[in-house]
Order: C-alpha cells, then sequence, then structure tokens
C-alpha cells in the first residue's frame, strides 16, 4: 500500500510516551482511514513507511506477548 500522498493535518502526528527525552529515538505514528503511517521523527520530511491497519494492530497485540527469541 502506498504512503498516503495527501499531507498529515498538524497534530496527528503522535509519538510514544515511551520514547524518553532523547529525541534521536522517536518513532512517529499517524492514523488515516486507510492506513497507518510510520515516521523517524528525525527525517519527518521523508516518506512515511505505511501499513494496513490490521498489521498495525497486530504488531501492538505482540508487544504484549512474552519475549520470543528470534535467531541462533
Amino acid at each position: 500500500m502506498p504512503a498516503n500522498t495527501r499531507p498529515i493535518p498538524h497534530g496527528r502526528w503522535f509519538k510514544s510516551s515511551y520514547s524518553g527525552a532523547n529525541a534521536t529515538e522517536c518513532v512517529e505514528v499517524a492514523v488515516t482511514q486507510r492506513t497507518v503511517l510510520i515516521r523517524d521523527s528525525k527525517s519527518p520530511a521523508h516518506r512515511p513507511l505505511a501499513v494496513p491497519p490490521e498489521a498495525w494492530s497486530g504488531f501492538l497485540a505482540s508487544l504484549s506477548q512474552p519475549s520470543v527469541r528470534l535467531g541462533p
């Protein structure tokens, strides 16, 4: 799904409360009617990653699951 080409109105982007005071480690999210947009707060002019709402919901749900070791 391509990124939304319309500008997101000011104030629709938000970042995690877990981002902390370090401004270099923030991810921002904007929810539109058809997609969830994700961007690096250090580079807001770059094209955001667009994912379907179902994928975003699945990602958030996985965060509450016990850790799974990936790799050897």
